[in-house]
């Protein structure tokens, strides 16, 4: 009888991306009064170095930043969302895809608000 190694896979050393919040919301902001910016935290909660891959909006209007270097396990980092509201009025909801080498591939973070037009 042959005997089967189970949870061999399961002890692989895996990064984990925790945020401390996933959306935001500016409220209602002018049209005119400039890019508005959002910093998300995120904690490593993994026992494997966590590696941003990229981090993506669905329109040019949204810029996200990241840590180029990884995070050790238990550090934290932080994912920079820069909003340019000009042109843009009414309400919006932006989302950011975050890829990296966790566990679960992708994460997602989300800013909220009005921009109030210009009169």
């Amino acid at each position: 009888m042959a005997i089967v190694a189970v949870g061999a896979e399961a002890k692989k050393k895996q990064a984990e991306i925790k945020f401390d919040k996933t959306a935001y919301n500016f409220g209602t902001i002018a049209e005119r009064g400039g890019k508005v910016s959002h910093t998300f935290e995120f904690t490593n909660t993994g026992d494997a170095n966590l590696v941003i891959v990229d981090a993506t909006a669905d329109c040019g209007c949204t810029v996200p930043e990241y840590p180029a270097q990884p995070i050790a396990p238990g550090k934290k980092g932080k994912i920079k969302v820069t909003f340019d509201p000009i042109y843009r009025p009414g309400s919006f909801t932006k989302v950011v895809t975050v890829r990296s080498n966790a566990k679960q591939k992708k994460a997602r973070v989300k800013i909220t608000g009005t921009v109030n037009p210009d009169k």
